[in-house]
């Protein structure tokens, strides 16, 4: 089989070296190559759009993990959104729009093996459009939806915070939350987040993490804390589920305010990821003893079997407008991505950070 695919040039991201603390320049190779044939049972994906994720920097290192990390040498791993431009396999034809694990190149092609393991599936743009497909019906919706359902275990009545509140999985998470029938407060990085978590997506409140002591400033501003007030101001009854994406100091605030049987979700800890000294735990964590409470680890690609079944309900609350999607969408291809991915880590990105590849 041949259809001149030979003769595109794919261009590339590889990981060069492990970061130490916040990935550069260094860390990155960009590479060309010809796009390779599909093979026998195989298919060649022209990439639209990949998805920046936090769990990108845990992939970077070397050790351990729920997932082998990123060889030295690899395209970096990355899920993404896009077509099918030639296919062996009877299930994609060419022009299918799928999404899997492209990584962070052009092209992705796939031999027979390698797309039984690749998680490749069609996607139905009459549900969500490509980027949407990132976002509430990709992999952080999945995450949102599992990490809050199964683990968390929502009853009517409790109250949900969420942290990372205006971030691809937080929005899930308290968008879902409220249509179960919670008290939902977020925890997000700055007014115009917040503004959007409530006015928006209908959260019942959210605590801006950056805030400074309000003036006239009280005796001990210096010690003011404004995830501590902003909990005792909007969780006057405790915290019954906290979906943490954070880590670090603000899972050890939530801590003090959970209530008898809470549970909290341990999703990410994205203010730990580029530390360069050890990962700052739970120094309150003896509040699960006092509180009969759970934290459970949560990782979304144990649920796999059932992303359709997650898919189908998000779905449903788009169509309906029960639920919205914001994905903060970056021009400039795969060149763009060393620079893109650090948004995640300062901030800057407002909702679902999603790199454009190609048209």
């Amino acid at each position: 089989m041949s259809s001149g695919l030979a003769a595109i040039v794919n261009h590339q991201v590889r990981l060069a070296a492990r970061p130490v603390g916040l990935p550069t320049a260094a860390d990155w190779q960009f590479t060309e190559a010809p796009v390779a044939e599909p093979g026998v049972g195989g298919v060649v994906v022209k990439v639209l759009a990949i998805s920046l994720d936090p769990a990108m920097r845990g992939w970077m290192n070397e050790g351990k993990s729920y997932i082998p990390p990123v060889g030295l040498g690899e395209v970096m791993r990355a899920g993404g959104v896009g077509a099918v431009v030639a296919s062996s396999h009877p299930d994609f034809a060419v022009g299918d729009p799928v999404t899997g694990g492209t990584g962070v190149q052009e092209y992705w092609s796939a031999t027979g093996e390698q797309l039984k393991r690749s998680g490749l599936a069609k996607i139905d743009l009459r549900l969500g459009s490509l980027t949407q497909w990132l976002n509430v019906l990709g992999m952080p919706g999945m995450t949102g939806y599992f990490g809050l359902i199964d683990i968390g275990l929502p009853k009517a009545g409790e109250t949900v915070v969420v942290s990372g509140a205006a971030g691809a999985v937080g929005q899930t998470v308290g968008q879902l939350a409220k249509i179960k029938g919670c008290r939902v407060v977020g925890i997000a990085g700055g007014g115009a987040k917040c503004e959007w978590v409530v006015g928006e997506l209908g959260f019942d409140a959210c605590i801006d993490y950056k805030a400074t002591a309000p003036p006239p400033s009280p005796a001990g501003a210096a010690t003011w804390d404004a995830v501590r007030e902003g909990l005792k101001q909007h969780c006057p009854a405790g915290v019954d589920i906290y979906f943490d994406n954070v880590g670090g100091e603000i899972l050890d605030t939530v801590l003090t305010r959970i209530n008898r049987g809470a549970r909290i979700v341990i999703c990410g800890a994205i203010s730990q990821y580029n530390n360069t000294r050890a990962v700052q735990g739970p120094k309150n964590y003896l509040a699960l003893l006092v509180n009969r409470a759970r934290m459970e680890g949560l990782v979304v690609f144990d649920y796999a079997e059932r992303y359709p079944q997650a898919v189908a309900e998000l779905a449903a609350y788009l169509k309906d407008g029960r639920m919205k999607s914001r994905e903060d969408v970056v021009e400039g291809g795969v060149a763009a991505f060393p620079a893109t991915l650090t948004k995640l880590f300062t901030g800057e990105n407002f909702g679902k950070l999603v790199l454009k590849i190609a048209a």
